[in-house]
């Protein structure tokens, strides 16, 4: 049900959430912290907020620009959890950053008469040598068979044909880039087919689809598929793009689940800005939709600090050199339903969803659905126990 704890969550002391565009915050601490709203006292300091509590003071540092306003911070009605958190509103000041909107994807980064080098996310070996495009241009949206027949007045011209890049194109989707394939794949890349789905047993008629799955050669991740023959399909979560720039290597992989974590949240965060959508239905590459996701805030700024870790960062007032400060980062805020789950509700809203043809389609391979499912699980987890779920719908954010 909607309104049960997730077994597998986490004891939170402190929870901020600020919103640059109402410059206003909630703060939650927990009971286990604070008992009274006077056991809490919040100043300000150099780009940090000090949360003061019987256990001693916590630092957080704040994004650059964003500053509260002292004397601001009230005590509010927790409702059914008065009895494991107190509330707080405060409210705070936001300065236009010019690396507000810095986060961008794979996407906004690539340019036609440009140099770039492909690289495998896992193992960051090189996978595609200095590409350089002639042409660079964006596909029609997830959707676009869906509404083509508004478009022509004469039978579908699109019909069995696939949109495919030429030698020096690179086509890009919603989550993948189309590009042609080249002498150095060969080295880099392995190909195997693989069936997708299972055999429709109502049309026995029906075959079974099957992909040609592209891999690593060197640490056997699956990156994308071969769509044609000589065409490449790469998914913005499977690999990482640089300018080609003399001999540079890229930095170290990220950890696997933030750069999920990150990847997804910036190219939702684009979607919905260029599409007008707030909705997005995750689907595996059979067509299935495997996780619901609506963006409810863009603008989020979130810290979450465990119960065990209030009162460790510093001790006597001065700060603890081989520790940092928990730092507040830019975060979507959505609601999320896995299609698996069995709960009635759950269950409703997903036919209502497929029944209205809600969600903008986002096709991501099914390790990777799968990996995206158990981050927004851990951060529902990390969230205090009144802000887990909403109606039939649970609560995650994306860190940016």
């Amino acid at each position: 049900m909607a309104n049960e704890v997730p077994a597998k969550t986490h004891g939170v002391g402190v929870f901020l959430e600020l919103r640059r565009r109402l410059q206003s915050g909630l703060l939650i601490v927990g009971k286990d912290v604070a008992q009274t709203p006077a056991d809490v006292a919040i100043t300000s300091g150099d780009s940090s907020l000090h949360i003061r509590t019987p256990r001693g003071v916590l630092y957080l540092t704040l994004p650059a620009g964003v500053t509260f306003e002292q004397g601001s911070c009230i005590p509010t009605p927790a409702g059914e959890s008065c009895g494991e958190e107190l509330h707080f509103r405060l409210r705070i000041s936001v300065e236009r950053s010019t690396d507000e909107d810095s986060s961008a994807s794979m996407m906004k980064m690539l340019r036609a008469k440009k140099a770039y080098c492909f690289y495998c996310q896992g193992c960051m070996t090189r996978l595609l040598e200095d590409r350089v495009f002639k042409r660079v241009l964006p596909l029609p949206n997830g959707n676009w068979n869906a509404i083509v027949d508004d478009w022509c007045c004469h039978p579908d011209p699109f019909a069995n044909k696939k949109l495919l890049p030429r030698a020096e194109d690179c086509l890009m989707g919603d989550s993948f880039v189309l590009l042609a394939r080249d002498g150095s794949c060969e080295q880099t890349l392995t190909e195997e087919v693989s069936p997708v789905g299972t055999q429709d047993s109502q049309d026995p008629k029906k075959p079974c689809r099957r992909l040609a799955l592209i891999s690593c050669a060197s640490c056997s991740s699956v990156l994308g598929e071969a769509v044609a023959p000589e065409t490449l399909k790469l998914y913005v979560t499977q690999v990482v793009v640089e300018p080609a720039v003399g001999d540079r290597k890229p930095e170290a992989s990220l950890n696997r689940s933030l750069f999920v974590e990150r990847t997804v949240a910036v190219r939702l965060l684009e979607l919905s800005n260029s599409l007008s959508t707030y909705h997005f239905s995750v689907q595996t590459p059979d067509g299935k939709a495997f996780l619901l996701l609506w963006l409810l805030n863009s603008d989020s700024i979130i810290a979450s600090v465990p119960e065990t870790r209030v009162g460790t960062e510093r001790s006597n007032g001065s700060p603890a050199l081989h520790s940092p400060s928990p730092r507040a980062t830019r975060a979507l805020k959505l609601l999320y339903i896995a299609c698996s789950d069995t709960g009635i509700q759950q269950r409703d809203t997903v036919t209502s969803w497929e029944v209205s043809v809600i969600g903008h389609p986002v096709v991501l391979p099914l390790k990777v659905c799968e990996e995206l499912l158990h981050v927004m699980d851990d951060s529902n987890s990390t969230l205090p126990a009144s802000m887990r779920c909403m109606r039939s719908y649970e609560v995650a954010y994306l860190r940016l």
